[in-house]
This record gives C-alpha cells, structure tokens and sequence, in this order.
C-alpha cells in the first residue's frame, strides 16, 4: 500500500500571510489539527498546526516578568513564534514531507522520526498533492484480514518478488498475524518474503513455514 491509497487529496491550506486567527477557525470549521502552509503555486512552506497555536495561547512562562521572561519563553517556543502574529512567523519550517508513491511504512517511520501527526504529500516538483496523517495510517491498519491477505498476495507475492509459476506460497491471516506455508527457489526470497510482509498495513506479525529448493 501506498501513501497515495491512503492520503486525502481535497486538502485545506492556508497562505503564510494569513492570521493566526484564521488558521485556528479554519481548524475548527474543516475539523482538523493542523493545515499545510503554502504558495501561491501550491509548494509547501511549512505546517501550522494547533501546538504552533498553543504557544501563543499559552503566552510566556509563569514565573518570571519582564524582558528575560519574554526571551526565555520565545527560545523555548522556536524563537518568534511567541511573538507571532501570522501563520509563516508561527509555522513550523521547513515542513517534513513524504511522495505519493512511498510506501505507508515510510510515511509511518517519518511521522514517528519526526514526531509529526501528518505529512504533507507533495510530487516530484514539491508541488502539495495531499495529506497523510497518523489517523489514516490507523485506518489502513485496522483493514480486515481479507483485505490484508489480497494485498500479501498481490503486491507482495506477484509484483514484488515475482515468484515463478512453480513457485507456490499460500498466505493465511488471522487477526493480523501472518501465516506464509510453500516453496520458492531460492533461500533467499524465503527469507526476504516475511520482512516484505511484515510492512504491509493491518500485519501484526507473521510466522514463516516456507521451505526452498536451492541454497545460495
């Protein structure tokens, strides 16, 4: 599964020149924690999201007055983002992105890397294509077991590793976890095939029965 099967390409944006107050009731309005901020041509400048918001509900630090509690809350908050008053003063930039054709593996890497709720998808010119968010993530994982095991066999058996027609591998899922049972060729794609399964969306592990004709 890719992030393209999985994203939303209806996506709410916001121009950096706008108000915070506008990002927050756009927020509200589409129901969501965070917009992609962009240009005029659709590239991406940054996220706003309701944490960039929070620092300047929140304001400066209790416990100290004056021009040192100021600095000490603005260098804790990403510097200007106390003082912001517009989405690119509070945004945070550059904004961690991820391609349409990735894998929902890698967008679920990054956002944990990262320590992001979503990532804005952008195509081969940076250009915003969509979004993916953690939620979409767990809507993948949570597919059923019928879903799961179509996927193993289409794009992990046939277009992935191309087994040969003498090949035979039967995949059997149950609550997400994985069954493989056959024989391929080689000991090697015996080995692969598990660690190729184990990152396909709703798989919580996978037991491997596979044996092979030919030891490399």
């Amino acid at each position: 599964m890719k992030v393209k099967d999985v994203m939303t390409a209806n996506v709410v944006t916001v121009l950096p020149g706008a108000s915070l107050k506008d990002a927050a009731q756009l927020m509200v309005l589409h129901r969501v924690s965070g917009l992609p901020v962009v240009d005029g041509s659709a590239g991406v400048l940054g996220v706003i999201s309701e944490g960039d918001l929070l620092v300047k509900e929140r304001g400066a630090p209790e416990g100290g007055r004056g021009l040192l509690a100021w600095l000490t809350g603005a260098r804790e908050n990403g510097g200007s983002k106390l003082a912001a008053r517009v989405v690119g003063e509070a945004m945070t930039a550059p904004a961690a992105t991820i391609g349409p054709e990735r894998p929902v593996a890698a967008a679920a890497a990054l956002m944990l890397e990262r320590e992001v709720n979503r990532l804005p998808v952008v195509d081969r010119d940076g250009l915003l294509v969509g979004i993916v968010t953690r939620a979409d993530l767990v809507r993948a994982f949570a597919r059923t077991d019928a879903e799961v095991a179509r996927e193993i066999r289409d794009e992990v058996l046939t277009r992935q590793m191309w087994l040969a027609d003498d090949e035979t591998v039967t995949v059997r899922v149950e609550a997400g976890e994985v069954t493989l049972r056959g024989c391929v060729t080689r000991r090697d794609d015996a080995e692969v095939l598990p660690k190729l399964t184990a990152h396909v969306p709703g798989v919580v592990a996978v037991s491997s029965e596979l044996t092979w004709r030919e030891d490399e």
